[in-house]
């Protein structure tokens, strides 16, 4: 059985003193930082943080628990998921596990399943384990297909009401880009999603129309106030340069809302200069770039009786050196396009420095799970440590960034508004009912 490793005092004032915390994802505090590690007492009162000492500096009339210079973490930010269609793996799997695979599976499950109670018990149970966890915002992207927009935004918005008070919500419509050919639907998903607050994204392909496709796009979100969050180039064709395409078309039509472009694999199969060209220009336009790196390490380069030769993932070391606002995010979870994850940013955290090399050094390597997602999101306000933030925490008996990345950190604390919240799991046999054991 596994015990917390401390027990944060339950009083109105108290500090977390010894504490290790992320440079990267620390404001306002000036200390000598080793690895991108500093040490600091926190002093939390009425829920927020109300000061940030050097350790050990703590006034002694104050309540506290010591640390040990375990590490503390804000809460995270998981950028790029899918809530809609997690956990259906147990009633349609992914047969060979490929993208193409993928695409039949949830195509078949949701024409068959996918009514508002059954999205609404998916998602929940989805939200609360993110919520165990410690994370505090969330960007989901929903199927929006006809009649499936209608159903799943109204879930959504049912469901960021009901978490409002617990995670920050929003909703991407995402659907085949030359669907837009049908105007009626176009109108009337653009209508739901200015109604709902949600955001016009997509997946965009190689085709002889993608740039009229795209000044639609563009043009429609500009006329209702709308920002763009796109799937790009989620394939290994070098071929496939629609990141170059998105940036071009923002230059055309002078889009000014926010543009975020997830996967980007196929920049990594470019020839050099190509790719350069390309990274110059999505900085130049201040498009953000979120990698996912599990889900496409699961499904890139995937051949029956091959051991795949590349990691699938973008150039996101030459995004972020040329400027780009970089993130990584959970993306699928126990659904065809990805079999396994449990929105776990820790997890994510773990793997994307492992499958990126984001160590050596590890320096800022926090802020790919906290302060740039929701900086991307528009929420500069969360994940991260400030004087007269909330005080929404993650606690971990980790201390140096090498037992931080060697274990699932199963045993952290979390806190919301300063307090210990119930970190129980939801056990699976819940949706037996709806996915089958």
């Amino acid at each position: 059985m596994t015990y917390p490793f401390i027990s944060p005092p339950n009083a109105g004032r108290f500090a977390l003193c010894n504490a290790t915390l992320p440079a990267a994802a620390t404001v306002g505090f000036d200390a000598p930082a080793v690895e991108g590690l500093v040490n600091a007492d926190i002093v939390i009162t009425n829920g927020v943080i109300s000061a940030l000492l050097p350790a050990g500096e703590t006034p002694a009339e104050f309540a506290r628990s010591d640390l040990k210079e375990g590490m503390v973490w804000p809460c995270f930010a998981d950028m790029h998921t899918h809530l809609d269609k997690g956990h259906i793996w147990p009633r349609n799997a992914n047969a060979d596990g490929t993208f193409m695979g993928a695409l039949e599976a949830v195509r078949t499950d949701r024409e068959a399943n996918w009514s508002a109670a059954d999205v609404w018990k998916r998602m929940e149970f989805s939200l609360r384990s993110a919520y165990a966890h410690g994370t505090s915002l969330i960007r989901t992207h929903l199927d929006s297909l006809a009649p499936q927009h209608r159903i799943s935004f109204e879930v959504f918005a049912e469901m960021r009401e009901a978490w409002k008070d617990r995670i920050a919500l929003q909703a991407v419509a995402l659907f085949p880009m030359e669907n837009m050919a049908d105007t009626a639907f176009f109108a009337d998903l653009v209508a739901v999603v200015r109604e709902k607050g949600g955001l016009i994204g997509g997946v965009t392909r190689m085709t002889a129309n993608l740039d009229s496709q795209l000044d639609v796009l563009f043009r429609a979100a500009a006329d209702n106030g709308l920002d763009v969050d796109l799937h790009v180039d989620e394939t290994d064709d070098p071929a496939a340069e629609t990141l170059k395409a998105i940036a071009e078309a923002v230059l055309r039509n002078r889009f000014e809302g926010q543009v975020t472009a997830g996967h980007c694999c196929s920049l990594a199969r470019q020839d050099e200069e190509a790719a350069k060209r390309t990274v110059e220009l999505v900085a130049n336009v201040g498009i953000s770039i979120v990698s996912l790196p599990m889900c496409n390490m699961y499904l890139q380069d995937r051949y029956p009786g091959r051991t795949p030769r590349w990691r699938g993932i973008t150039l996101f070391k030459e995004l972020a050196a040329a400027g780009v606002a970089t993130a990584v995010a959970s993306d699928n979870t126990r659904d065809p396009f990805y079999a396994y994850g449990d929105l776990d940013p820790v997890e994510v955290f773990r793997e994307a420095v492992r499958i990126l090399h984001l160590d050596h050094p590890l320096d800022t390597a926090a802020r790919i799970v906290t302060t740039s997602p929701a900086d991307i999101l528009g929420r500069p306000d969360m994940g991260r440590i400030a004087v007269g933030a909330p005080a929404d925490l993650v606690l971990f008996s980790a201390r140096r960034w090498s037992e931080f990345l060697s274990r699932p950190q199963s045993d952290r604390i979390v806190l919301r508004r300063g307090k210990v919240i119930d970190r129980s799991l939801p056990d699976y046999r819940e949706l037996d009912s709806v996915v089958g054991a």
